[in-house]
């Protein structure tokens, strides 16, 4: 990202969830259509590093594209150029910030997620490791609270991706 830019001329949007992406794109594509720019959409399957993963790949990958689906739908609806990345890492956060360096995004930008703070004691706290490890400009949106998404559907360690369709791991 240059000086110059617009924040949101190539934003990185994370989402982990057909909910959680509804409700990113509804908030952070108006932003990106004023700039005139393009997103992307991130997708992180994280992997359990040795251990069984929670849900077969295939699968993760199925879900995967139905979240990518609903942010290319609001992007066609906001006119907004979207691109989507699904990357695989066993530390959502660091495949986040890696992502946004790959791809020179201007800032990561993402929407709060449901969760319960006491995982965070046991799962990491992505949503702080953005915010004081990135390099590049931290965007968190507020949810829109009548969007009609329930922010409770996000599993209590509100991560990126699980086998039933709610999130694992860290939040963002």
């Amino acid at each position: 990202m240059t000086e110059s830019e617009p924040l949101f001329a190539r934003p990185i949007l994370p989402v982990a969830n057909e909910d959680d992406a509804a409700r990113t794109a509804a908030v952070a594509l108006p932003h990106v259509a004023a700039a005139g720019g393009r997103a992307t959409a991130l997708h992180v399957i994280e992997k359990a590093g040795g251990a069984p993963d929670k849900a077969p790949l295939e699968q993760r990958e199925e879900m995967a594209d139905a979240i990518f689906e609903r942010v290319r739908t609001a992007g066609a609806d906001a006119g907004v150029e979207v691109e989507t990345d699904l990357r695989y890492g066993t530390d959502v956060a660091e495949t986040i910030l890696e992502a946004a360096e790959d791809l020179d995004a201007t800032a990561i930008v993402f929407t709060p997620r449901g969760g319960k703070a006491w995982w965070d004691i046991f799962s990491g706290d992505t949503r702080e490791t953005l915010t004081t490890e990135s390099e590049i400009p931290v965007v968190v949106l507020p949810s829109r609270e009548d969007d009609g998404a329930d922010e409770t559907a996000d599993d209590a360690d509100g991560s990126m991706d699980d086998a039933d369709g709610g999130t694992t791991g860290d939040d963002a």
